[in-house]
């Protein structure tokens, strides 16, 4: 696996919730910034039991809009 996906969405409260697509990790944070580091060390315990670790983190960020019709 040379790619890891993680989707992002806004939280209600402020910053930001992550979940990726394959492995059960999920990382939060209140900045952007912050989030990529909470990703990156979930990321890495995920891996730490010798299976090789992504090389790459895919953030997909999702924002929901509602309007009145």
């Amino acid at each position: 696996m040379t790619e890891i996906i993680f989707v992002v969405h806004e939280a209600e409260e402020g910053g930001y919730y992550a979940k990726s697509e394959g492995p059960a990790i999920f990382a939060e944070g209140d900045t952007v910034e912050e989030l990529k580091a909470n990703i990156k060390g979930g990321v890495e315990c995920y891996f730490d039991n010798g299976a090789e670790m992504p090389k790459l983190a895919h953030l997909h960020f999702v924002k929901d809009e509602v309007f009145a019709l």
